[in-house]
C-alpha cells in the first residue's frame, strides 16, 4: 500500500484528500481522510501563487497523515504521488509548473506529481480514464473531451469572453431581461424584474452595486436560480434557459470524440437548477449528439485529483499528458 494526495484548488478554497492504493494498482484508490481551507489561493499578475499554495499544502499533509495514523511530520518519503487540480492552471499556472515540482521534492520527497487544470480533474472524477466528454458548469462553463490520445477543449473563457450557458451567463441574461422590463423595452420580463428588485433592491441602483464588485461572476451567477424559478410561468426566463442548454450542448458536441459512441457526463453546481435547465439540455444533447449517452458523474474534482494521483503512483495513468492541461513529472523526468 502507498499514500497519495489529491488537491482541488478553486474559487471557494482548497480541498485535500489522502488516499491509499495497492502497489499493483488493482484496487484503485481508497479515500482515507480529507481536509479543507475556505480561503482560495491568491492569483496575481504572475499567475497562481505557488508559495501560498505550498504553505497551505504542507500542514494539510501533516494533518491528514496524522489522522491516518502515520504521525505528524511523516510526510517526507511517505507520499508516492500528488495530483493538484487548480482553476486557471491552463492560463495562469506557469509559476506552479516551475516552482512546485522542486519544492515538493525538497519538502516531501515527492517525485511523481501531476499539475492539472480543474477541468481535467473534473473529467477524471466524472469518467475516470474512459474516453468521452465532460461538461463542468457552475459560475462558468467548460467542456473537455478526450479519445485518450489528446484533449479537446471548448469554452471556459470567462464571463466576458465565453462561459456561455454557465451560471454567470444565465444570471446576466436574467438581469438584462429585468432591466429591459424596467425600461419598457421589448424582451423584458416583469417576473424577473420583480425577483431582481427583491434580491438586489431598486433597478436603478443595480449598476452601482454590481460594477465595483471584484466577484462579479459570482454575483451574476447568484441570480441564475431566480431565472430557473421563474421559467415555469415566464417565457423570457424559459427562453434564457433554453438558450443556455443549446450553448452547453454545443460545447459538448465540440469536444466529443468523433468516432464511435460517446459518454457525456455533466458535473458542477449549475445542474442543481434541475428540470428548468435539464429538460431542454437533454433535448439539445439528443439533437446535437444523437450517438452520445449521458451518464452520471462518478465523483467530484477532488475525487478526480485523487484518482490521477493513484494512477500516477502505480504507473497506470492513461489520460493524455498536456503541457498546460495535465503536466506530469515522474522520477524518470528528474
Amino acid at each position: 500500500m502507498s499514500w497519495v494526495l489529491g488537491v482541488d484548488s478553486g474559487g471557494s478554497g482548497l480541498r485535500f484528500a489522502l488516499g491509499s492504493t495497492a502497489s499493483d494498482g488493482t484496487a484503485g484508490v481508497t479515500t482515507v481522510a480529507t481536509t479543507a481551507s475556505t480561503e482560495p489561493v491568491r492569483t496575481g499578475s504572475s499567475g497562481i501563487d505557488a508559495g501560498q499554495l505550498l504553505a497551505r499544502l504542507l500542514p494539510a499533509v501533516d494533518t491528514l497523515l496524522a489522522e491516518a495514523g502515520a504521525g505528524a511530520g511523516a510526510g517526507r518519503g511517505v507520499l508516492s504521488a500528488v495530483a493538484i487540480g487548480a482553476a486557471g492552471m491552463a492560463t495562469l499556472g506557469d509559476g506552479l509548473r516551475a516552482e512546485l515540482p522542486p519544492a515538493l521534492e525538497r519538502s516531501l520527497g515527492v517525485r511523481r506529481l501531476a499539475l492539472a487544470a480543474d477541468a481535467v480533474t473534473a473529467y477524471a472524477g466524472a469518467l475516470g480514464q474512459r474516453p468521452g466528454a465532460v461538461v463542468a458548469a457552475g459560475t462558468g462553463m467548460i467542456a473537455l473531451g478526450t479519445d485518450l490520445t489528446g484533449w479537446q477543449r471548448a469554452d471556459g473563457w470567462g464571463h466576458l469572453l465565453g462561459d456561455c450557458g454557465g451560471g454567470a451567463w444565465i444570471g446576466r441574461a436574467g438581469l438584462e431581461a429585468a432591466m429591459r422590463a424596467y425600461d419598457g423595452r421589448r424582451g423584458g420580463s416583469p417576473a424577473l424584474l420583480s425577483r431582481m428588485e427583491a434580491v438586489f433592491g431598486p433597478a436603478p441602483e443595480l449598476p452601482g452595486l454590481l460594477y465595483p464588485r471584484t466577484d462579479r461572476p459570482a454575483v451574476l451567477a447568484s441570480f441564475a436560480p431566480e431565472v430557473a424559478r421563474c421559467a415555469a410561468g415566464d417565457p423570457v426566463a424559459e427562453g434564457i434557459l433554453s438558450t443556455a442548454a443549446r450553448h452547453i450542448a454545443e460545447a459538448a458536441a465540440a469536444v466529443c470524440p468523433p468516432s464511435g459512441a460517446c459518454e457525456v457526463a455533466l458535473t458542477g453546481g449549475l445542474f442543481g437548477l434541475g428540470d428548468p435547465l435539464l429538460v431542454p439540455l437533454r433535448a439539445e444533447l439528443a439533437g446535437q449528439l444523437p450517438h452520445a449517452t449521458t451518464v452520471s458523474a462518478g465523483a467530484d474534482p477532488l475525487g478526480g485529483a485523487l484518482l490521477i494521483a493513484g494512477a500516477l503512483a502505480t504507473d497506470a495513468l492513461r489520460l493524455p499528458y498536456d503541457a498546460r492541461l495535465l503536466n506530469v513529472l515522474t522520477e524518470q523526468d528528474g
